[in-house]
């Protein structure tokens, strides 16, 4: 054979791979899902949070923290700049707030992502800490919430080589916590285009502390939400493009021990915990493909889904709330407060609604991912 046909033979041979590769993200993405409406009654938008309500995080007697403004590569964003409000969750009027930043402070390139609160149990002093991409950089900064003043002091920020690619984080004191790292590689060129159609299970999840820094839990194909019982005993990971929450057992030198995983059917962005029931609550993608192809005609929909009893061994999945993107645009976020349901979104709005008791559950076929694209 001659370097013509070799040359030949090695693009035919390429094109297949690659093809074969696509095939896999988009069963992957689950590009051929169509969504199934499952609306709930009363959903009313949120005032002033237009830009975004990436992730939603209730602390307190029935306050929280919304993060706004993400840019992220491949997803639309507004040129708004990156915001903390606050929202009380007790009034009639659900009006959220924003939160004066510190002048010592760059709020130019202040890009939030997930969000956590720790709460000392000492004095009360609630802190956030923020997942932060300034110039699409990955570090997590920590706030003071003066709260009669209704501001945030910046204290900290944490920086490392381990926290590559930071998608969301969970507190454990002011200055320990666990994180995903969405992706393998820093370089945005690697993690938008390779990475992706490699489809490896490179992510991970790091812990840090003053005294050490270490990978604690490998193997996902997108690391994504994460967050932890109230017993504070284990820790729960979305792997966004396995369509599964992990289970993580907590060792003494903080380790994470993997005990099951419980598949959603969606690709799942952050988790909450209801801090009385320790039910999860997931703000998902029902369909990938739409959100990196981003058609207004055809949007990418929203879905939520609880998990109950996530520890026995027949958890309950529910799909709660679904759309088709004509209501609520690509969902990252729920969480939930006397009786009413807030929807996050990565790029649109957030909203409100009642929590309806007749919910669908969830159920698989042996085959469902495997069909899920045909």
């Amino acid at each position: 054979m001659g370097t013509c046909g070799l040359i030949a033979l090695a693009v035919a041979v390429l094109s297949v791979l690659l093809g074969e590769r696509i095939v896999s993200l988009r069963k992957r993405a689950l590009a051929s899902r169509e969504l199934v409406k499952n609306h709930l009654p009363n959903c009313v938008p949120l005032k002033n949070l237009n830009d975004g309500s990436e992730d939603i995080t209730v602390f307190g007697d029935g306050l929280a923290f919304v993060s706004t403004g993400l840019k992220y590569p491949g997803i639309p964003s507004s040129d708004a700049p990156g915001k903390i409000f606050l929202l009380d969750l007790k009034h009639t009027l659900l009006r959220p707030t924003e939160l004066r930043m510190p002048r010592n402070f760059d709020l130019e390139t202040f890009n939030p992502h997930g969000i956590s609160v720790y709460t000392d149990p000492t004095d009360g002093t609630v802190y956030l800490f923020v997942v932060n991409h300034p110039h699409l950089k990955s570090q997590v900064e920590l706030f003071k919430f003066v709260e009669e003043e209704f501001s945030l002091l910046h204290l900290k920020t944490f920086k490392h080589k381990l926290l590559n690619s930071v998608n969301d984080i969970v507190a454990l004191g002011v200055d320990r916590f666990y994180a995903t790292n969405d992706h393998y590689f820093s370089h945005k060129l690697l993690q938008t285009i390779v990475e992706p159609i490699l489809g490896q299970p490179w992510s991970n999840v790091v812990y840090y502390s003053a005294e050490t820094v270490k990978v604690v839990s490998g193997g996902y194909y997108f690391a994504n939400g994460i967050n932890i019982s109230p017993d504070k005993r284990y820790i729960y990971v979305a792997d966004l493009l396995d369509h599964n929450v992990h289970v993580l057992e907590r060792k003494e030198d903080n380790a994470l021990v993997s005990v099951k995983s419980v598949a959603v059917g969606s690709l799942c962005d952050n988790i909450e915990v209801d801090p009385k029931t320790g039910d999860l609550w997931l703000g998902c993608h029902p369909n990938g493909w739409k959100v990196v192809k981003y058609d207004l005609k055809d949007p990418p929909g929203s879905e939520v889904i609880s998990i109950q009893n996530i520890h026995s061994d027949e958890p309950v999945v529910t799909q709660v709330y679904a759309d088709d993107g004509h209501v609520i645009i690509g969902s990252s976020v729920a969480t939930t407060y006397g009786g009413k349901l807030i929807i996050g979104s990565v790029f649109h709005k957030a909203l409100c609604c009642d929590l309806e008791q007749v919910e669908t559950q969830i159920e698989y076929e042996e085959d469902f991912f495997e069909s899920s694209d045909k």
